[in-house]
């Protein structure tokens, strides 16, 4: 079911040398198959996570997560240099998702996805840690002009405070580049594909889980919006080759990670979805709030990282959903769960007193 590509496995640049990496918010979507991912590679990976969301798992499978990185149970707003002292690089995924759950309290975003994450990376570069790699956002070029691609040179407009956060962070982290610290920019595209902590709020993977189990695909708007979307496997992928790339190669750098092929406009993302599910209604949320429209050129990573390559795309990803949501019988309340949307755990974290304003635990 799944790739080769997963399996550990040398590089275009030959074996690589073992890294002690950090990785922030390995419990999360991404991350719980980030730290897996680079063990197979060869790599020495300590998880960090707060644990909002430990209780969301859809599926087990020994091929995609054969075995998982201890974690240190932390709030990233609260680690310390030692607990960042003696590793080779920072991965950091730690933030709040996007902006709904907090539109009464800007403040906290923020203070999470800005000031904690800018923190982290000087404690890193305090610490003697010499590459730092944050996963920023394609959302930061807000509302482009769909008829020409973005590309990293691209000014950048964005439009929500969680896409300011990302953009705020490049610029004070980009600040502290130096020959002994070398940060690294990802801006992914939008995440789709099977994870076992799964996510149902991002655009494609909710598109197929209510395929799944209403037979309806939803189109936000009228479906002519363009948007990028990029596998999380693929995500995974271009952060390896990141860390095990030669220092110049991403000294500083900024990268759109995903691929030129999966732009998408939504009709047509819709369209592969109800391919994969016939006779699949299509139907128009006309009351669908966000107008952005923009293309994004992927072209740089994979002239500066060689090794880099997309080995998904949308449908093949559609595809391996559709099988996955097929053998595990999923069920249209498990889609709805609180526990595989961000927003609603957390909103419920908070209504249930287990976590206070501020969102630290209060237990």
């Amino acid at each position: 079911m799944w790739p080769s590509l997963f399996r550990g496995r040398d590089t275009a640049q030959g074996k690589q040398a073992r890294m002690k990496l950090l990785v922030t918010g390995i419990e999360g979507y991404i991350g719980c198959l980030l730290g897996p991912f680079l063990q197979e590679r060869g790599h020495d990976v300590l998880g960090l996570d707060t644990g909002y969301h430990r209780e969301g798992w859809l599926f087990s499978d020994r091929a995609l997560v054969p075995s998982f990185p201890r974690t240190l149970n932390r709030d990233v707003r609260r680690v310390s240099i030692d607990d960042v002292r003696g590793f080779d690089a920072v991965v950091h995924l730690a933030e709040l998702p996007n902006d709904p759950l907090l539109d009464s309290n800007p403040e906290l975003t923020f203070e999470i996805n800005h000031q904690a994450s800018v923190r982290l990376a000087q404690l890193a570069k305090a610490a003697g840690v010499k590459r730092f790699v944050y996963t920023s956002c394609c959302s930061v070029y807000g509302s482009g002009n769909p008829d020409r691609l973005l590309d990293e040179r691209s000014p950048i407009d964005p439009q929500t405070t969680y896409a300011t956060c990302k953009a705020l962070v490049e610029r004070d982290i980009a600040g502290m580049v130096c020959s002994d610290f070398s940060p690294t920019f990802l801006r992914k595209a939008t995440p789709y594909g099977a994870s076992p902590r799964m996510r149902f709020d991002t655009l494609l993977n909710q598109m197929v889980g209510r395929a799944a189990t209403t037979g309806m695909v939803t189109t936000p708007g009228d479906g002519s919006v363009w948007r990028p979307f990029v596998h999380v496997l693929d995500l995974c992928e271009s952060i390896a080759c990141v860390l095990e790339a030669p220092r110049d190669a991403a000294h500083g750098e900024i990268f759109n990670v995903g691929s030129n092929s999966d732009n998408y406009q939504l009709r047509n993302l819709a369209r592969v979805v109800a391919d994969a599910y016939p006779g699949c209604e299509l139907a128009v949320d006309d009351d669908a709030r966000d107008k952005r429209s923009y293309r994004v050129s992927f072209a740089k990573i994979r002239e500066r990282l060689p090794a880099f390559r997309c080995y998904w795309d949308v449908r093949s990803g559609v595809r391996q959903m559709h099988d996955l949501f097929r053998r595990i019988r999923l069920d249209g309340p498990t889609v709805q769960a609180r526990q595989f949307s961000r927003l609603k755990q957390l909103h419920y974290l908070n209504e249930s007193r287990q976590v206070d304003e501020e969102f630290y635990w209060m237990y």
